[in-house]
């Protein structure tokens, strides 16, 4: 069964049957339950959402199909085609549209597909706007508009070009200083939007810009999750180009992920950590990550005389205590950041600028900028399930197992020992078991794992 309906939108494989994968039919439900929550939530007639989509394969079929039950219930659509997920979310306040559709999988492969959801101010929906949406889907309670009512259709073009405006505005994003380095950059895109999105934006940087799999036709060279083991041909590229750094980002462009000039990943988790350190160090307020995210983020804060606060997992958990925090910087260790003077969503248009002005100013290289980072190591591991494993039982019995370490149950399980840490949660987008775990050394964070895996093993 492939088809994961979560409070953040529906995600599933392209193909099968209803309501065991992502079909047609499920997309034209769950499009028509989340118009008319909010048909019934916005006290006006002429409802806008704005929709844009990543270049995986069944993308142009499911915008069809959305754009057209859109329509019939008697909603507007704004189409920005090709584009990315945080391009997505600025679009929606900028047009004062009444949410958006992103059609997109993130980092999952290409069988995959899925919409999530967006209120007025191109935020994802809280989890009980998304719990309403889920129950209208499941009482099929819809009503569909009269023919003098569908809804009306336009396409923009324009909105990357709005995207990258307002980066550049950003006061803390100095322009100047990026170019003044010439810096070469060779970007994976995966063969996705980013391909499209990200040249213009490191053009107008003054950077030199490498294209790999910039082709945005879906066919993704490699596992599009930006992790060490899927980008070995980029790691390769940047030295043989002799480059400053290489850029990586997913299918919709949310999460980034940096190589240094020798070839080595700076690590996902520093993505955010760099970014901070950064900001931190000309405004002192707080960081949030999550409770997956790196101890990093935490000493650097501290180094500036800064708080530092983890949620749970989840970018909506993540800008609900930003907002709670009024947060300078956020985001999440898998390589998002979220900049809350641009929006509240990760981004990984605006992470770049911000990167490249604080790599300009450092006047350090890219390994360089890493080594004067706590070094912490993390391993990311998970164990596939089963229909029949009952997963909160599992991890009760775990959280029993460590009782005598420092434990928190916010999110799944996590285990503070004094020199490392390990988080076990349910996937919402996976039938898995996710396992991270950090330390001092790379064998201690994998070594953690395995011993971790093995436990979770003789208690099933």
């Amino acid at each position: 069964m492939s088809l994961i309906k979560s409070i953040s939108g529906i995600r599933g494989t392209i193909g099968g049957k209803v309501d065991d994968n992502l079909t047609p039919v499920d997309v034209v439900k769950f499009t028509a339950a989340f118009g008319s929550w909010l048909q019934k939530n916005k006290n006006k007639k002429d409802l806008t959402l704005v929709i844009g989509r990543d270049a995986r394969i069944s993308g142009a079929m499911v915008n069809s199909l959305v754009t057209a039950t859109l329509q019939g219930l008697g909603i507007n659509v704004v189409d920005l085609g090709l584009s990315t997920t945080p391009t997505v979310e600025v679009m929606v306040p900028e047009l004062n549209a009444d949410g958006g559709i992103i059609l997109t999988a993130s980092h999952n492969p290409k069988q995959w597909n899925a919409l999530k959801l967006l209120n007025e101010k191109g935020e994802f929906i809280s989890g009980e706007n998304g719990a309403e949406v889920l129950k209208i889907a499941e009482n099929e309670d819809f009503e569909f508009a009269e023919v003098d009512d569908l809804g009306k259709y336009e396409t923009r073009d324009d909105a990357f070009d709005i995207h990258i405006r307002k980066i550049l505005d950003l006061p803390m994003v100095d322009a100047d200083a990026v170019k003044a380095k010439k810096f070469k950059v060779v970007l994976d895109a995966v063969n996705s939007t980013g391909g499209i999105s990200l040249p213009p934006l490191l053009e107008k940087l003054g950077c030199e810009v490498i294209k790999l799999y910039c082709e945005p036709n879906g066919q993704f060279p490699h596992n599009p999750e930006p992790l060490k083991e899927h980008l070995t041909d980029i790691c390769e590229l940047v030295k043989k180009e002799d480059a400053d750094l290489g850029i990586v980002v997913d299918p919709d462009v949310d999460r980034l992920a940096l190589i240094d000039e020798k070839g080595e990943m700076f690590g996902e988790e520093y993505t955010l950590v760099a970014v901070a350190d950064y900001l931190l160090k000309n405004k002192n307020g707080v960081a949030i990550s999550n409770l997956s995210s790196s101890r990093a983020l935490r000493d650097v804060a501290q180094n500036h005389n800064s708080e530092y606060f983890a949620s749970a997992v989840g970018e909506v958990n993540v800008v609900t205590l930003m907002k709670e925090k009024n947060a300078v910087i956020g985001g999440e260790g898998n390589g998002g950041i979220i900049y809350p003077d641009l929006h509240y969503g990760r981004d990984s248009l605006v992470g770049i600028a911000l990167f490249l002005t604080h790599l300009a100013k450092e006047n350090k290289t890219v390994s360089e900028m890493r080594a004067s980072y706590p070094a912490y190591f993390m391993g990311k591991k998970k164990i596939e399930l089963t229909p029949e494993i009952d997963v909160d039982s599992l991890l009760t019995k775990m959280e029993k197992e460590y009782q005598n370490e420092e434990v928190s149950t916010v999110d799944g399980v996590k285990i503070d020992f004094a020199e490392n840490w390990v988080h076990l949660r349910k996937s919402n987008t996976e039938p898995i078991i996710r396992i991270y775990t950090e330390a001092k050394s790379q064998e201690e964070a994998d070594k953690l794992g395995d011993d971790i895996i093995a436990k979770i093993k003789s208690l099933i």
